[in-house]
């Protein structure tokens, strides 16, 4: 886990310490924390860096109230970050470590989860530093890494949790649900949605066929943007992991973060979620990693579809969710422009491609 650090005011123990303290013992057993950090970057878990007096450091995940207000598929989030993890390594892609997971119940007022720190910087944090040659490669391995993590075949379509009707055993009906409980937590809250809730909600109906193209409920992230991607140093010719040789010059994917918004279905949804504001299905380098592990990988006339259907869902989230986060100022103000020009676009991709 990386993220940007906020040092906590003042230095030394503090109540989120001496909370982190007694869950390391649950966890870990008897172990003191030297210094608590601050991790940013989140907006609905938070996360503490925790500096351990025997020099490990770990992060600690914490859910707000099961009572706070949340989007239906949002209960239990920190679970499926732990079997997201646990999945994605199994099938070779960095990630942090799971070492505990404890979900809400009797005397557990808040679910939390404890990780190993990944070393590193984010992308986004060390974008400005990149060069062409450096972003371009990266995106390439970044490509294969997501196609290791879309190998993972789950038991079901949907969210993997105990969201009740977030699942199924076909990707239309798993899709459709997800949709409908988002269209479902506008009414709850008083969104206004950009699009009628019956037209936006009748999209899996009209598209029904290009959604039962998906045969398989593949692992994805769907929040792989740059804030949840690693990175680090490595210098020329340094033996990764793999075996293989790293040919990033200085920088090198450290690992994934962040898997809280996992889903098993449609591989290409993963596309949507790594570049929410653009089109990574253009970006031919990070295809060409991705087809170096699944050569199948194909954006044919279907697979448009079905991205444009997960860009809207991925807006309305994105909108739906501003008023339980209590969004303000500019980016509540963007959001909401944004989402709404992100609907209608999609929608007119739809109408297009359909006839």
């Amino acid at each position: 886990m990386a993220a940007s650090a906020v040092p906590s005011s003042p230095p030394g123990p503090d109540d989120a310490d001496t909370s982190a303290d007694g869950r390391l013992r649950q966890a870990l057993g008897r172990v003191t924390v030297v210094r608590g950090t601050a991790l940013g970057g989140g907006l609905y878990n938070s996360a503490r860096l925790l500096e351990l007096d025997d020099g490990r450091r770990l992060v600690l995940k914490t859910a707000p109230p099961a009572d706070a207000p949340a989007l239906t598929h949002e209960r239990g989030l920190l679970g499926t970050e732990a079997l997201f993890h646990r999945l994605a390594a199994g099938a070779g892609a960095r990630v942090p470590t799971v070492l505990h997971h404890e979900p809400a119940g009797p005397g557990v007022p808040s679910e939390w989860l404890l990780l190993s720190y990944l070393d590193g910087t984010t992308w986004a944090d060390a974008r400005e530093r990149l060069t062409p040659a450096d972003h371009a490669v990266l995106r390439r391995r970044l490509g294969a890494i997501l196609a290791r993590v879309a190998s993972v075949t789950g038991p079901a379509y949907g969210y993997p949790r105990r969201c009740p009707g977030l699942s199924a055993a076909d990707w239309p009906s798993a899709f459709t649900a997800m949709l409908r409980a988002v269209l479902d937590d506008a009414s709850r809250f008083g969104v206004a949605l950009p699009a009628p809730a019956e037209s936006l909600a009748e999209l899996p109906v009209r598209f029904g066929h290009r959604l039962a193209e998906v045969r398989r409920p593949a692992l994805v992230h769907f929040d792989a943007w740059e804030g949840n991607i690693v990175l680090g140093r490595a210098p020329n010719g340094v033996r990764e992991g793999s075996g293989e040789v790293a040919d990033t010059g200085v920088w090198r994917l450290n690992g994934l973060i962040d898997g809280e918004r996992a889903f098993f279905g449609d591989p290409l949804a993963e596309l949507v979620g790594l570049d929410p504001l653009g089109a990574a299905e253009d970006d031919a380098g990070l295809l060409a990693g991705y087809r170096s592990v699944a050569p199948g990988l194909a954006v044919d006339g279907g697979a448009r579809v079905r991205l444009a259907l997960y860009r809207v869902y991925l807006a309305l989230v994105m909108r739906v969710e501003s008023v339980p986060r209590s969004y303000g100022g500019d980016f509540a103000a963007w959001l909401d422009t944004w989402s709404a020009d992100r609907v209608a676009e999609q929608l007119a991709v739809l109408d297009a491609l359909e006839r």
